[in-house]
């Protein structure tokens, strides 16, 4: 692989995993359209590793205060909060495995993952008419939450835009539902990478530099598109990216239709 592919492979990735504009749909339309085929699992890994690292940057304290909960009962908040965090990471674990076939199905369909950004852009949309909230995570919205996660199993359906919308719609604040979505990626990329973790014993050691080029840059764009994201949360921007997710849906059911 030439550095260069790798370098904008690692670009992409730390962008699309994060704004909410769905990299699984962004990858299926781009190997249909310019016939860019999958750069290998352990790039793959390579990559989503360097994102899950942006994330550990921007929240950091808060991931120390959650690791330090482990340890210290009497840090009752930040033991609700791991558990919350658990339970919302249960329905996408359910579903992803009753509907294995289905969702594997999906990433062979541009046509169906341009729906699918159609979908995530009225979602996106949908945001603007939310009253501003001040709620918490609860059990039941960790669970709602979650059911977005699922959602986005699919390609097309972005991670971060479903799980902070369905927060907003219902009554989570709006920094603190973006909070918590970053903090579900944790279990849910971390858990991915585990589970194919012995690929990366079958690293090619003659691409320690593209692999290295990949992460670093994974990480650089993952860590602005958080950035970028909360503020866009904070400052009730958030559906804007709707009109993104509107064009290139559209532009893929022309495309591919």
């Amino acid at each position: 692989m030439p550095y260069f592919d790798a370098a904008i492979l690692g670009i992409l990735q730390g962008l699309t995993e994060f704004l909410p504009v769905s990299s699984s749909g962004h990858l299926v339309l781009a190997q249909e359209l310019l016939g860019v085929k999958q750069p290998g699992v352990t790039f793959e890994l390579i990559l989503h590793f360097g994102t899950l690292i942006s994330v550990f940057i921007y929240f950091g304290k808060d991931i120390l205060m959650l690791a330090r909960a482990l340890f210290d009962k009497t840090m009752v908040h930040e033991r609700k909060i791991i558990g919350l965090l658990i339970i919302g990471t249960i329905p996408a674990g359910v579903i992803g495995l009753l509907f294995e076939d289905f969702f594997d199905a999906a990433f062979s369909s541009p046509i169906m993952t341009s729906v699918f950004l159609i979908v995530t852009g009225v979602i996106l949309f949908a945001t603007r008419f939310v009253r501003k909230a001040e709620g918490e995570v609860t059990i039941k919205r960790s669970i709602i939450i979650g059911l977005g996660q699922a959602m986005a199993i699919l390609p097309g359906i972005s991670r971060s835009g479903s799980t902070i919308a369905f927060g907003l719609f219902c009554g989570v604040k709006a920094d603190e539902a973006a909070r918590f979505s970053f903090l579900l990626a944790i279990p849910a990329v971390g858990g991915a990478i585990l589970l194919k973790a012995r690929d990366i014993l079958n690293v090619d050691t003659a691409m320690a530099g593209q692999y290295l080029t990949g992460m670093i840059l994974s990480l650089i764009f993952g860590l602005i598109a958080v950035y970028l994201v909360m503020a866009a949360v904070k400052r009730g921007r958030f559906q804007y990216f709707a009109y993104y997710c509107f064009a290139a849906g559209l532009t893929g059911l022309y495309l591919f239709s």
